[in-house]
């Protein structure tokens, strides 16, 4: 019998796999597809390699300690290349601003943009600095189990004003209208809309700062690679096309799980690391507690999906930076569109990810690969028939990435997939294809995010962008260090007893 079961294997659950097998307890991961990876799967097509999820590494130190529990390096297991700029960002009207981690470079762009907003921003930085240290150094890995825990940080939010939205806050420090977006942005990296997202996740922009942006030798999922690969040399186990069916809840705890195919598989400690209103209401249908659990959940905002296409070009583009940011021609209204409108705006802003930028090796010699995403509303918001649509939006989107920024686009493209919300729900089992889980406003924050632990089903825990501290790499790779210290609690607990 295993001693512990990790439902999926995005970051989360290898992050918290690692974790476990390094404490010693015997853990299988359980993965519904074909690859592990979760949203970092990898597409492999015409000789191209595509990341299909996260492309942006920040804070290496989370992801070096997880190979430090066995007195590894992870630098033996997969190589970070600096990118820079972190992202290179343009507006139609043809300004652009390189975001890059050199004040006296960053100074000379701000000053000539607006003179006033030099101090400013030095202003936001020391502000950002100061929430990753409360948000993120001190909390990102604390777990929030009862209602006292969330009371005794309180005094440290409100003294950092984390009523305030993103956008407000640092509206207070800079003037200039696209320095507001270019600072403002980040929090659409974790799911949450700048003018509604806790200030909080301002954080985000000091930890680029304070250790760079990345992206891994081989990709994204040379980096999954690579954690898998310690885990199972550490004897853990690894099943594919192994997606459960059902969480077993037997005399009030965990037995274990139940596969598609009709296989048990016994534990007394299962992670999930899907989504949480997956695990609640499918997984966990037959118990009590997950019904009601999920009849919580459905009352609660759910992040915005995500329009990808993922293409190969013949040729290169020397002068299209690793990310690039296009922002279209309206910002707040663009966004409202995004998380509160009922259909597909005309406009549209593009994240654009060219990894043979930094990585030649993911396409054929003398090629390219990319991707583009565009944020759009959820199933829930927006009733689209992406079967329709999505081939009219990948147009859309393809014919202005070539009048913009890829010229000779169409006539280099070589090969082409879309990924639209109704992936995110049937391919990731994703709430209303939301692409990051529960929204990161104040009210989903913390103690009022799904919990590490379920309190009413012993033996049961949770990890990823789900439950705190939320979505992100770093984020999910925090929540698997607060998880594991909840199960390794309860297990000492219980040797005690």
């Amino acid at each position: 019998m295993s001693k512990a079961i990790v439902i999926g294997s995005g970051f989360g659950g290898l992050a918290l796999a690692l974790r476990l097998q390094s404490a010693g307890i015997d853990t299988i991961i359980l993965e519904r597809r074909d690859k592990p990876g979760g949203r970092a799967y990898v597409y492999q097509d015409a000789g191209f390699t595509f990341d299909a999820g996260p492309t942006v590494i920040t804070d290496p130190t989370a992801l070096e300690e997880l190979f430090a529990l066995s007195g590894r390096r992870m630098a033996d297991y997969v190589t970070l290349l600096p990118v820079s700029p972190f992202y290179r960002l343009c507006w139609e009207d043809g300004y652009s601003f390189d975001y890059v981690n050199d004040q006296e470079e960053l100074d000379r762009q701000i000053g000539a943009k607006s003179p006033d907003d030099v101090a400013g921003y030095r202003r936001f930085l020391d502000y950002s600095r100061a929430v990753l240290d409360e948000g993120y150094t001190k909390l990102g890995h604390v777990p929030f189990p009862d209602f006292r825990s969330m009371v005794r940080v309180a005094p440290q939010l409100i003294r950092l004003e984390s009523y305030r939205s993103v956008y407000n806050m640092v509206s207070r420090f800079i003037r200039d209208p696209h320095l507001r977006q270019a600072f403002s942005f980040h929090s659409l990296l974790v799911g949450g809309n700048p003018f509604e997202t806790s200030s909080i996740y301002a954080l985000i922009h000091a930890l680029e700062r304070q250790w760079g942006v990345f992206f891994p030798q081989g990709g994204t999922g040379a980096l999954v690679a690579g954690m898998l690969r310690l885990f199972t040399e550490l004897g853990g186990q690894v099943r594919l096309n192994a997606g459960v069916d059902e969480i077993l809840v037997e005399q009030g705890r965990v037995a274990g799980v139940r596969l598609e195919s009709g296989e048990r598989v016994d534990s007394q400690l299962v992670a999930s690391n899907a989504d949480v209103m997956h695990t609640y209401d499918r997984l966990l249908r037959a118990d009590a507690t997950g019904r009601r659990r999920a009849a919580s959940l459905r009352r609660k905002r759910f992040s915005m999906s995500l329009f990808v296409i993922y293409f190969g070009l013949r040729g290169v583009r020397p002068d299209v930076r690793h990310h690039t940011v296009l922002f279209g021609p309206r910002y707040r209204e663009l966004l409202q569109d995004i998380f509160h409108g009922k259909e597909l705006a005309e406009d549209f802003s593009l994240y654009l990810h060219a990894p043979t930028v930094t990585d030649p090796s993911l396409a054929p010699p003398g090629h390219s690969a990319w991707y583009v995403l565009a944020p759009v509303p959820h199933l829930g918001n927006a009733a689209i028939d992406w079967e329709v649509e999505g081939p009219r939006y990948r147009d859309r989107i393809l014919d202005y990435l070539e009048r913009q920024i890829i010229p000779g686009l169409r006539r280099d493209l070589v090969t082409a997939r879309i990924f639209t919300p109704c992936d995110f729900r049937d391919e990731l089992n994703a709430h209303l294809g939301s692409a990051f889980s529960l929204e990161p406003v104040l009210w989903q924050s913390a103690y009022f995010r799904t919990h590490n632990k379920e309190r009413d089903i012993p033996g049961l825990y949770f990890v990823g962008a789900g439950t705190h501290p939320g979505a992100g790499i770093p984020g999910v790779v925090g929540s698997a260090k607060a998880t594991a210290g909840l199960i390794l609690q309860d297990r000492l607990q219980r040797s005690a007893a």
